[in-house]
């Protein structure tokens, strides 16, 4: 049995007695992105808890800065309010506390595979639940003791309910970016220093790379897994990588030379949950073949409590370079000459040095999971890459002043197919902001991906068949996405969505053995709080 919740009382304590704000001059990726597309994003970017809290942070900063008033701290964005100014005096001493709380419900009408939980005798269709609570630290070094462009953050996570996906869907991705094994853990631990007045800043520690790598922020309103941490690292990475809900020892760089340019670069353990064996899914399929079957991406194996710290298996290298269109001005207020229609260009890609297992061949050379396959067990192939292309860009605005405006995105993935998973990937969708009058910080979006799977799937599912064993050749999943984000109150935003699959993990077999996986249209219903 997975932990379940035991938060002690002093954590609520001190999380209702402290602020939950950002600081204006530490500006986030996230809230860079943001000012140089105009605040057309959407109000909560949902790629992971982080990116809530970060998003959050820059509409309370880009508030602030409106009002001409930054050394006064906002609090109508929490729950909780000033607690009798303790967070408004807190704040002045560089001190922030923040707790995001997201809750979710889902359910599947159609299609699916019966749980594996429950011995595959249950339904392929019904409803789940799954939440998180995450609690940040956060301290400003210059305004506690004088040591400017210094930032400290710590974060933990309390998940809880189960996976739909994992129970019913059998997809590449979840449809939820926030389904996670239960468990209550540290999440990350970092120290970010700038220098040459905020052009560089370097953060080193405990990260979560997919707060600002790899991200598309129009992609980031929607739900589905794949439009925040993409398809093809999630798949075909250890455990997914450095990315929400685990994180990983690393060094980031980041360098603005000038408002349109920034240059990003990572060095990250390759591995957080520290599993090497029966951790990726090949592993996993010749497992299932010869009897074996062990969860790929488990949290909870090797340092269930999120200090395992693991160094041992690889170095994943990953860097960014980005272009920022018709960057805006930081009032919009007062503009009179139209600046255009902004755009954010990302170009990128990571090397993994690691040991990564051949999809094709074992490790006698011959072809695996094929009826000569004497050992089950795959080669171990040297090294792994993957290069991406990001476009956000608005499309649309009736006025410069205007809070609405209509934006695109389109991300794209590639890499190599006999040790992965995943070779193609591509999401792509619209957005409209303040889709109705008064509904300002509302976005209603569509959005489409498909995830082809590699040559090297599709080899080891032909080499299975001749064996006799049902194994339908793997191919391309589509899914699609129709979601509304709504801000309820200032604290709460509130997101219907609609979800559509077709060839749920490009054709996988479900529970039976003898049949694909059907066609899913999945509902649900996501909450975000800000105490």
């Amino acid at each position: 049995m997975r932990q379940r919740l035991r938060t002690g009382s002093w954590i609520i304590c001190f999380g209702l007695a402290l602020p939950a704000t950002g600081f204006a001059q530490v500006q986030t990726q996230i809230e860079e992105d943001r000012a140089r597309l105009g605040n057309s994003t959407p109000l909560v970017e949902q790629i992971d808890p982080a990116t809530v809290r970060d998003s959050e942070r820059a509409q309370a900063d880009a508030e602030e800065k409106a009002a001409d008033d930054g050394d006064k701290l906002d609090t109508s964005g929490n729950l909780l309010g000033n607690m009798w100014g303790a967070r408004p005096w807190l704040y002045k001493h560089g001190i922030s506390f923040d707790i995001q709380e997201v809750d979710e419900v889902w359910g599947n009408g159609t299609g699916g595979s019966a749980s594996g939980s429950d011995g595959a005798a249950g339904s392929g269709t019904g409803p789940a639940y799954d939440g998180v609570t995450m609690p940040t630290l956060t301290i400003d070094t210059e305004k506690l003791f004088g040591l400017k462009g210094g930032l400290f953050n710590v974060s933990a996570l309390q998940t809880r309910g189960r996976s739909i996906s994992q129970d019913h869907l059998a997809n590449f991705n979840p449809v939820s970016g926030f389904e996670a094994d239960r468990s209550t853990r540290l999440f990350e631990l970092w120290y970010q220093q700038s220098f040459l007045k905020g052009k560089l800043d370097v953060k080193i520690g405990q990260q979560d790379l997919d707060t600002e790598f790899l991200i598309s922020d129009y992609a980031s309103l929607y739900l589905n897994a794949n439009f925040g941490w993409p398809m093809a690292p999630s798949v075909n990475l250890y455990g997914g990588g450095p990315s929400w809900p685990l994180s990983s020892p690393a060094v980031r760089i980041r360098y603005r030379p000038s408002e349109k340019f920034t240059f990003m670069f990572a060095a990250a353990d390759d591995n957080p949950p520290g599993n090497r064996y029966n951790s990726l899914p090949i592993q996993q399929a010749t497992g299932a073949v010869l009897g074996s079957n062990s969860d790929p991406t488990s949290q909870t194996y090797n340092g269930a409590n999120g200090t395992n710290f693991n160094m041992g298996n690889g170095a994943l290298l990953i860097t960014e370079l980005q272009y920022a269109l018709n960057p805006q001005p930081a009032d919009m207020s007062n503009v009179t000459k139209n600046p255009g229609l902004p755009g954010v260009y990302k170009l990128g890609g990571y090397y993994d040095t690691a040991r990564f297992p051949d999809y094709r061949y074992n490790n006698m050379g011959q072809a695996l999971g094929g009826p000569n396959d004497t050992t089950g067990i795959p080669r171990w192939d040297r090294g792994n890459w993957m290069v991406y292309g990001i476009i956000d860009q608005m499309i649309w605005r009736p006025s410069i002043q205007s809070a609405r405006s209509l934006g695109i995105f389109v991300r794209a993935t590639g890499n190599g197919g006999d040790r992965n998973l995943i070779s193609f990937a591509i999401d792509a969708g619209l957005n409209l902001k303040a889709p109705f009058r008064g509904r300002d910080n509302d976005t209603i979006g569509l959005g489409w991906g498909i995830g082809r799977a590699s040559s090297g799937q599709r080899q080891f599912d032909r080499n299975v068949a001749q064996t006799g064993t049902y194994s339908p050749v793997q191919g391309n999943e589509n899914h699609l996405e129709l979601t509304y984000q709504a801000q309820v109150t200032p604290w709460l935003v509130m997101q219907p969505d609609f979800q559509y699959v077709w060839h749920p993990s490009g054709g996988v077999a479900d529970w039976t053995g003898y049949r694909r996986v059907g066609n899913e249209a999945i509902f649900g219903l996501h909450s975000s709080i800000t105490f």
